[in-house]
């Protein structure tokens, strides 16, 4: 398995008139994860997303690929 670069943010059952706009639906409960918390908060709140959706993926290659393309993008 190798990872999906592509969009493909959906919500079961919902059906999207643009393309973009089930990553907008992520991007606007992501904000609103972070809504009124302190820096540190926030940064923990990352991590530990982060890590719980690592769990999910499972496949630690995928994972390493995911990594080093943010890491290449810093």
């Amino acid at each position: 398995m190798s990872l999906n670069t592509d969009s493909n943010f959906f919500t079961p059952g919902k059906r999207y008139f643009r393309t973009f706009s089930p990553g907008d639906d992520f991007y606007e409960a992501l904000i609103e994860t972070h809504r009124d918390l302190t820096a540190e908060q926030s940064a923990m709140v990352n991590a530990r997303l982060i890590l719980l959706l690592a769990n999910h993926i499972g496949d630690i290659s995928v994972l390493r690929e995911a990594m080093k393309i943010a890491r290449d993008g810093a």
